[in-house]
């Protein structure tokens, strides 16, 4: 199923354009304030302004990249984090069934060891009373 695109006007550094994409436009909107929001850091740096339009063009495609590389870098600090908490929560839950085991062996052993006890006092109560007659 191919959806059909989208047209969006937004504004940019106090122009108005029309995008297009196959995103909604909601995101589209989203991704033209986060241009303006760099382009208002970058315009409130000293100097920026005095700065050829090619320079301000280069250092806003920088300063995306920069924000690019290190949200990468925390998603992947992220996903080896997941990765980590997965590996121990398997861990875990084998320890988990491990003891589970173990107690229900524990419980059965238990349980046989009383009905020997029981077996053994009934015994000792039946040769007491042989003994007395």
């Amino acid at each position: 199923m191919e959806s059909s695109k989208n047209e969006t006007k937004v504004v940019i550094g106090g122009k108005v354009y029309t995008l297009s994409g196959y995103e909604g436009e909601e995101y589209i909107q989203k991704v033209a304030s986060y241009l303006n929001g760099k382009i208002d850091e970058l315009q409130s740096e000293e100097g920026y302004n005095h700065l050829s339009s090619d320079l301000r063009s280069l250092l806003l495609q920088i300063n995306i990249a920069d924000d690019y590389f290190k949200s990468k870098h925390r998603s992947e600090v992220l996903d080896e984090d997941i990765k980590s908490k997965e590996k121990d929560l398997y861990d875990i839950k084998h320890e988990l069934v491990t003891t589970q085991m173990k107690l229900e062996a524990m419980d059965k052993s238990l349980k046989k060891a009383q009905n020997e006890n029981d077996e053994n006092a009934r015994k000792i109560i039946r040769l007491e009373s042989g003994s007395k007659s």
